[in-house]
């Protein structure tokens, strides 16, 4: 099994203990670091007890001479000799490791590492990870590029619409105030206006709807009724207020105005009486002295004196004189005047009446519209009573929908595990004979060229239903002596919910068969367990080391045209000797 060392690519790699854990960004499983130095793997090797250690600390453990496996001591599977560290007692095969890229990567005899993961290399990693110098989020070295460019929030990007620079995470910020941004209009859904053409576009848009005639007063567009009628209440008690306010105003000047007219009308009225009184009074004393004088009597003797001088006008004749009778046109013209006046004392008796109708009016309509409040006020105290009761049954049923589905998710992984065991229990046998279909033979075998998959499980099988519990290993491309030449088939005591009733350690004749499906030349091997080996000792974890034969069949007998696959299918079958249980 073993294999001369190989000299190393460098000696830079040969001198050096394991990669440190830091280089990688995932967590590393147990398999991928050196029980030694317990850092990842450099120039790997596998010691006869399937430990792996790095090439420095394999070798400056055994210069002294060989050395007892620590692993194996503190895993308590320490077994002479295959558990002893010495020159010469390692293979360097196949073995599967994570690079920095986290992509699997096969080491082997002729390339064991790559130039990439050497010293230089652990400074200038692609995938080492490192702060980004504006948001400080961790990120691979070879991602910073795309990270700058793509997906840090303190990036620097030019609008594409005004071309204006502004930071990513202002992007929302700066579309709301952008003068080039695109919108579209309400009314009659344009596109692409500019936001600094967008208000002369809507003032002679046709089709755009204007905000309500109380949006001044706080009222817009959508609003409920509720808020609707509250604006409207507020304006007509601000009507009534005015109309108040005016009401004894116009009043006192109404009542002026008829103070006017009646003292106009007695004015009136006196001047026609004076005037009626002078027209038909009695006849002056003026007119009779003269009409006696002139009558030719003889008088006395004093007729003889002179004449007295004509008399003086009679004071009553000139008044008389001087008021004469108006004519009628005078008098329509102050019988019309005087109707006007009546007309427009009766207008604004007219008007006064109607404020007082018009101000009963507006007080009703305050009235209802106060009891619409009222009843608009206590339905939306009932909504917003029952949208909280919703919204708390909203909150426990998605609580509930939650724990349902956490309950699923169980009940699915319990489901799962349930199926499992079926598909076990169904092709678990209690006789110590097993068959083994195995399917897709070419893929699986593929898969273990290529380090995918290098080993298969059987399931569990037993010699009675409280006997022995085991298991078959199989290496499709072959292990350690046989890798790449032959099929490798292993038999493994697993650890079952008896053990404590049977006889340790395992001492049956384990025999295994390679089925020639046209039922003429079977691939057969038997052998005796060695009760010395813990392979056969009472299992302490999950599955003993497996036992058996690594040059099994002949992988070229497989290559060539045979009768062991038939529908890309084999069968493994085997048989544990009852005899002495």
């Amino acid at each position: 099994m073993a294999m001369q060392e190989p000299s190393p690519p460098s000696s830079m790699e040969s001198n050096k203990p394991g990669f440190p854990k830091k280089i990688l960004a995932n967590k590393l499983e147990d398999k991928h670091l050196c029980n030694c130095c317990q850092n990842l793997l450099r120039r790997p090797f596998q010691a006869q007890c399937g430990h792996r250690f790095c090439s420095y600390c394999f070798n400056r453990t055994v210069r002294d001479g060989p050395q007892k496996c620590n692993a194996c001591i503190k895993e308590d599977i320490f077994e002479e000799p295959t558990s002893i560290l010495k020159q010469g007692c390692f293979s360097v095969t196949e073995y599967t490791l994570l690079d920095c890229s986290d992509r699997l990567i096969v080491l082997n005899t002729l390339s064991l590492y790559s130039l990439s993961l050497q010293s230089n290399h652990e400074g200038n990693c692609e995938y080492m990870i490192i702060p980004c110098p504006s948001c400080k989020e961790r990120i691979r070295f070879s991602e910073q590029e795309r990270h700058n460019e793509r997906e840090c929030p303190e990036r620097t990007l030019n609008c594409k619409y005004c071309k204006e620079p502004f930071h990513f995470k202002n992007i929302k910020a700066h579309d709301e105030i952008c003068p080039k941004y695109p919108m579209i209009c309400e009314g009659c859904a344009k596109k692409k206006i500019p936001r600094e053409k967008y208000v002369d576009h809507i003032k002679f848009c046709s089709k755009f709807r204007t905000p309500c005639r109380f949006h001044v007063v706080g009222f817009i567009i959508g609003a409920c009724a509720y808020e609707h009628l509250n604006l409207l209440l507020h304006y007509i008690m601000g009507m009534k207020v005015s109309i108040e306010g005016l009401q004894p105003q116009g009043l006192e000047l109404a009542g002026h105005k008829l103070l006017e007219l009646h003292h106009s009308l007695r004015e009136l009225e006196a001047r026609v009486s004076q005037l009626s009184t002078t027209s038909n009074g009695p006849p002056v004393q003026g007119a009779t002295a003269s009409g006696s004088s002139s009558s030719g009597l003889p008088g006395p003797p004093a007729l003889a004196l002179p004449l007295p001088p004509p008399p003086v006008p009679a004071p009553s004749l000139t008044v008389s004189t001087s008021f004469t009778p108006l004519p009628s046109s005078v008098g329509a013209a102050l019988e019309l005047q005087l109707h006007s006046e009546k007309t427009k004392v009766a207008e604004l008796g007219r008007r006064c009446t109607d404020l007082e109708v018009k101000s009963g009016t507006f007080e009703n309509v305050v009235c209802v519209l106060n009891r619409e409040v009222e009843r608009f006020a206590t339905t939306m105290e009932a909504s917003n009573r029952q949208h909280r009761l919703d919204q708390d049954k909203i909150e426990a049923l998605s609580n509930k929908v939650r724990q349902l589905e956490r309950t699923v998710g169980l009940k699915d992984l319990t489901v799962a595990e349930m199926e499992g065991r079926l598909r076990e229990m169904s092709a678990t046998t209690f006789d110590g004979v097993f068959v083994w279909r195995i399917s897709d033979f070419t893929k699986k075998r593929q898969d273990a060229i290529a380090g995918r998959a290098p080993a298969m499980f059987s399931p569990a099988f037993y010699t009675s239903k409280y006997g022995y519990k085991m298991c078959l290993r199989i290496y499709l491309n072959g292990d350690g002596t046989g890798r790449g030449s032959h099929l490798s088939l292993f038999f493994v005591v697993m650890r079952g919910l008896s053990d404590a009733l049977l006889k340790w350690p395992f001492n049956q004749k384990v025999t295994l068969m390679l089925l020639d499906q046209s039922n003429r030349e079977h691939i057969i091997d038997a052998f005796r367990p060695d009760i010395t080996s813990s392979s056969f000792q009472r299992p302490v974890s999950e599955m003993n080391i497996a036992s058996g034969c690594p040059l099994f069949c002949p992988l070229s007998k497989l290559d060539a045209k045979n009768s062991y696959i038939r529908d890309d299918t084999i069968f493994i079958k085997a048989i544990v000797d009852l005899t002495g249980l």
